[in-house]
């Protein structure tokens, strides 16, 4: 698995800490900054990781702001990109089996260091069911394509 992340001053501190949780997994990544906490844009980073993944370079993203909002809104602008914010297990656990998210984003401010990287260990490591959960995709594609 390829994983691109990125954040923006608010979510630097714990973009760091998940880049040390991929590097135990033996798990690629991307760092696509910030690589400071001085202020910038959330859009200016959730832009290259949600067109990276949405082209094939990387299986999934992993998106970290203050809160995880600025985040989710930009990296869904992006077709092909199913982004959720998640900051507690369940939603991670299901927005994978249900709609196979295929972007993470989550809110420094909002959850702890702790909770974030087992978000993280189980949004990497849930399957996508398919099934009766592939047609809604399906229809998430068509409405992306202008289709009906």
């Amino acid at each position: 698995m390829k994983v691109a992340i990125g954040s923006d001053h608010g979510g630097f501190t714990l973009k760091e800490e998940i880049k040390l949780l991929l590097a135990a997994a033996d798990i690629e990544y991307q760092d696509f900054g910030t690589h400071s906490d001085d202020s910038v844009d959330y859009p200016d980073f959730a832009r290259p990781v949600s067109e990276a993944v949405a082209k094939g370079e990387y299986d999934r993203g992993i998106l970290i702001c203050g809160t995880g909002i600025g985040m989710s809104i930009t990296a869904n602008k992006v077709p092909g990109i199913r982004a959720s914010l998640c900051h507690d297990c369940f939603s991670a656990k299901a927005t994978r089996e249900h709609n196979d998210a295929n972007i993470l984003c989550m809110g420094e401010r909002v959850v702890g260091r702790g909770l974030a990287l087992e978000i993280t260990r189980l949004w990497l490591s849930t399957e996508f069911l398919g099934g009766r959960h592939q047609r809604r995709l399906d229809k998430i594609t068509a409405l992306e394509g202008g289709q009906q």
